[in-house]
């Protein structure tokens, strides 16, 4: 029940969206999560700022799950997050952030978990 959630300062065609699905689909398992529930929601032309000037190039990124992993585990998803955004939309490391939130209440199909 992971889901992830980026907000993006550029312009991302759906061809590049369906390329960023299939990476975050693999990535997701560094989290122990399967990508057959994994959720995502993409924002583009996203206005970011970052040390009071406008981020050309930029990304914030919100990890939402049931549950939650290890520090090593976030470390090595933000690592290869970073890399998706650079490899994908020639965004650095540096103009992304990411956020973490592990949650004990998650519901679907008209149920929780």
């Amino acid at each position: 029940m992971p889901f992830i959630d980026s907000k993006i300062s550029i312009q991302v065609s759906p061809e590049e969206r369906e390329v960023l699905k299939e990476d975050f689909g693999h990535a997701i398992s560094i989290l122990n999560k399967p990508e057959s529930f994994l959720m995502l929601g993409f924002e583009d032309n996203y206005d970011l700022y970052m040390g009071g000037k406008k981020l050309d190039k930029g990304a914030f990124v919100s990890v939402k799950l049931f549950g939650s992993a290890s520090a090593r585990e976030y470390n090595n998803m933000t690592e290869e997050i970073c890399r998706i955004f650079k490899e994908r939309l020639g965004i650095p490391g540096n103009a992304v952030y990411v956020t973490y939130q592990g949650i004990n209440d998650w519901g679907w199909d008209g149920k929780n978990f």
